[in-house]
């Protein structure tokens, strides 16, 4: 994004609703892409393509939700306290950050069996191939999913006033 530019931000029940099925669309293309890659009998090729497409795909949930940092950092200060106080009430490890590699290999390893037991079912031809794949969409549609329902948190928190917010996480 660059400087200055604005992006639409979802501030009604049913604009969040809608960047959320944006978002899952597009995380279903992504997913079942790393899949097709898990199929190559290449040992390590599946991780890279899914820290790969985590590293770009997170970015992109942020921004449908307006919780990049830059917009995070643009909105008024009560509105930024109820973002961060979402984000640390909801777990939200992804939001309002700049998502690295390290990020990514943090949050992968809280899928870790998933992706141990992709790796091992790599040297059982063809069924473990298909295993693979399945292990990765659905271990890339968890991760996402998780992300995208703190991303609704957050946007319906900045929903309310932020003083009926800050209350309603103090209690």
């Amino acid at each position: 994004m660059n400087a200055g530019e604005w992006t639409y931000v979802p501030t009604t029940p049913e604009q969040i609703e809608v960047a959320a099925w944006h978002c899952r669309k597009l995380v279903t293309q992504r997913a079942l892409l790393a899949a097709g890659v898990a199929v190559v009998p290449i040992p390590g090729i599946d991780w890279v393509t899914d820290v790969g497409v985590l590293v770009r795909l997170i970015p992109r949930i942020n921004d449908a939700f307006g919780l990049t940092p830059e917009q995070i950092e643009r909105l008024a200060p009560d509105r930024r306290v109820v973002v961060y106080k979402a984000i640390s009430a909801g777990g939200g490890l992804l939001i309002g950050r700049l998502v690295t590699r390290e990020l990514v290999l943090q949050l992968l390893r809280l899928v870790g069996v998933r992706l141990s037991a992709q790796q091992a079912a790599k040297f059982v031809p063809l069924a473990g191939q298909a295993v693979s794949a399945a292990l990765t969409y659905s271990a890339l549609r968890f991760v996402c999913e998780q992300h995208i329902r703190q991303c609704i948190a957050v946007a319906r928190q900045l929903q309310l006033p932020a003083s009926v917010a800050q209350v309603e996480r103090a209690a």
